[in-house]
């Protein structure tokens, strides 16, 4: 049995509304209380109300100093550093990261000369716990995110990035409550519904922006969004970077069994959707996982056989998933092949070079996908022959089981055999010893 969740983000998606939706489906307060005070900030309070938005009843959590909220990311965006004197410099040598405790600090993040660093906030984060594995690890992994856009938007690189808004400590209890939260709960993988990708604009530091603002177009790379009529800012730079950070696939997986569901409210209200995420707490009843991929198509009818095979086999060696070719029909009744490669999304461009330099193709699709992979993992059997690997792997009625053709092909070449009586000796022992 899987513990999973399902995110609905289809009216949107920040940091404070996801933390929300989590108390409101089970997550004690006391839990991230305890977080805050493991930071180092301890003028900071946790606020939890119960609102409306639209007809739905929801959780609203705020981050307070004396009683009133901190603003924060999910209200302004990620901004460099205001003076261009110090845009390159990662570590100013007057950082308010290292010489004192930041939160002592009552004025936003912004009316300091300069925010935050990465490795600054990094430092803050570390104070809850190990930031290499875990819960805290993929806290680290959104802050890198909103970093690398920003960076990204302002060519400069990530570590000269000040958090002005995003280092505040709203975002620190946002980012990292969520993701010990989830741990808390036991969710073993997340799913999050495609975002909405509106219009309109927004004020920010930098002036008038589009929506979304650049850099949060820029964490919503390689994530399914839907068009959305709507003209405020649904997703924020700290929702975009928790989805990418922690998103397993963007569908539920086949079986999800729902069993309590929570509301996180986000600060509008006024739009045509309630302005709520949904967090739906469920389970799978056997050990699946679903990734993005990335599937890479061109049609070909004047490449030989011998090129394409070449391209495929060259595509695997360079990391593909899978590779493969298959028969078509082309324009004017000549005969040719489609050839398909799968391929993580961050491999995608390489390979992309590859078929352009493998094949005569002028044009490659491009489509992202996402599989459900079944856990598997190797065992060693004994045959008359010698020993064979099987790959096992669970399926929804148990484990089932294939012996590597490999494996198979070395020792019936070694002992003169017909192949498939080493794979069905391999089989029958991993049967036999399953069944013991």
């Amino acid at each position: 049995m899987t513990r999973v969740a399902y995110l609905d983000a289809s009216a949107g998606i920040a940091g404070d509304m996801l933390l929300g939706a989590l108390v409101d489906a089970g997550l004690p307060v006391a839990v991230l209380e305890e977080l805050v005070d493991r930071l180092g900030f301890d003028d900071v309070e946790l606020a939890v109300h119960r609102v409306t938005r639209g007809a739905i009843a929801a959780t609203k959590l705020d981050v307070c100093r004396g009683g009133r909220p901190i603003a924060g990311m999910d209200d302004v965006h990620l901004v460099p550093p205001p003076h261009a004197a110090h845009a390159h410099d990662p570590e100013p040598a007057h950082s308010h990261d290292h010489d004192h405790d930041p939160e002592q600090e009552s004025a936003p993040a912004h009316a300091h000369g300069h925010g935050r660093t990465l490795a600054g906030v990094l430092s803050i984060l570390g104070r809850a716990g190990d930031l290499e594995q875990g819960p805290l690890a993929r806290a680290a992994d959104a802050f890198r995110r909103l970093a690398d856009a920003e960076a990204r938007v302002h060519g400069m690189s990530p570590a000269s990035v000040h958090f002005h808004e995003v280092g505040a400590t709203d975002a620190l209890v946002d980012i990292a409550g969520v993701c010990l939260g989830l741990q808390h709960l036991g969710v073993e993988a997340l799913y999050v519904s495609a975002l909405p990708w509106g219009s309109g604009t927004v004020e920010t530091q930098h002036g008038t922006m589009p929506i979304p603002a650049p850099a949060t177009a820029l964490l919503l790379e390689g994530l399914p969004t839907v068009p959305s009529a709507e003209t405020y800012e649904q997703v924020t730079p700290t929702g975009a970077a928790l989805v990418g950070a922690l998103a397993g696939g963007h569908r539920p997986p086949a079986g999800f069994v729902p069993e309590r569901t929570g509301f996180g409210a986000g600060t509008y209200d006024g739009s045509r959707l309630p302005n709520v995420v949904r967090l739906t707490l469920g389970s799978v009843e056997h050990d699946v996982g679903a990734d993005h991929a990335t599937l890479l198509e061109t049609n070909l009818d004047d490449a030989s056989g011998q090129v394409v095979a070449f391209a495929v086999r060259r595509a695997l060696e360079e990391g593909a998933l899978d590779a493969w070719f298959t028969p078509v029909t082309m324009k004017k009744g000549r005969p040719g092949v489609l050839l398909a490669v799968l391929t993580r999304p961050e491999d995608a461009g390489r390979l992309e070079d590859l078929l352009f330099n493998e094949t005569p193709t002028l044009g490659i699709r491009r489509r992202p996908v996402e599989r459900t992979v079944l856990a598997r993992h190797h065992e060693d059997v004994a045959t008359p022959w010698g020993t064979v690997r099987m790959k096992v792997r669970a399926t929804p009625a148990g484990p089932a089981a294939t012996p590597e053709y490999e494996d198979c092909a070395a020792l019936a070449t070694g002992s003169g055999i017909p192949v498939q009586d080493v794979m069905a000796a391999a089989q029958a022992a991993w049967t036999a010893s399953s069944a013991s």
